[in-house]
């Protein structure tokens, strides 16, 4: 069963759209943001707290489970066309070979 990784950058707004239109298609039952294991440097009582550096799109890490191949194609294309619309930005994580 395929698994397709993908970042959002963007809005939580941005992040739900996306990840409803995912769970909408023939055939995903699994679509899910986890967790992001990286911790942050966001310490609210530095100096650079509040910066507009600091401020800007969230990014959200998910996870989908695909039934085939041309499925987890097709979630590919559907999530770049909406996060082109909505003005986010996807990434996807290779997967590993075995």
């Amino acid at each position: 069963m395929p698994r397709v990784r993908l970042r959002i950058t963007g809005s939580d707004d941005d992040a739900r759209a996306i990840m409803n239109l995912l769970q909408s298609l023939d055939g995903i039952e699994h679509v899910e943001e986890i967790a992001d294991l990286m911790p942050r440097m966001d310490d609210a009582d530095s100096s650079s707290a509040g910066l507009s550096d600091d401020e800007g799109p969230g990014t959200h890490e998910v996870e989908i489970l695909a039934p085939n191949e041309s499925t987890a194609r097709k979630v590919r294309e559907a999530a770049e066309a909406l996060a082109f619309d909505l003005d986010a930005a996807v990434e996807f994580e290779e997967a590993d070979e075995d």
